[in-house]
């Protein structure tokens, strides 16, 4: 099952800001909780894709060569918090 992200001109255009952030992404419902509960640990391809800019192909691109590791708990991929800032840390020009 794919989820469907609707999202509206102006939030497309603070996703590049939210990379920094990866705790403030979430649906509409996990977003109205308090910060306490708002914690997410993984994310989908397509979440990431959004939260990295790229598309879901690019993300797959670099699971296949390994560059994001993801869970493979579920049927589907998941790609851990942690995940996404080690490749974020590890590919930033110093």
């Amino acid at each position: 099952m794919t989820a469907v992200i609707n999202m509206n001109p102006t939030q497309l255009a603070t996703l590049p800001h939210m990379a920094q952030d990866l705790s403030s992404f979430g649906p509409p419902e996990i977003m109205a909780k308090p910060q306490s509960e708002n914690v997410r640990m993984a994310f989908s391809v397509q979440e990431t894709a959004i939260l990295l800019g790229v598309s879901d192909k690019t993300v797959r691109r670099l699971i296949s060569r390994k560059l994001l590791r993801p869970s493979r708990a579920l049927r589907h991929h998941l790609i851990p918090k942690k995940e996404i800032e080690r490749f974020l840390d590890e590919t930033t020009l110093k």
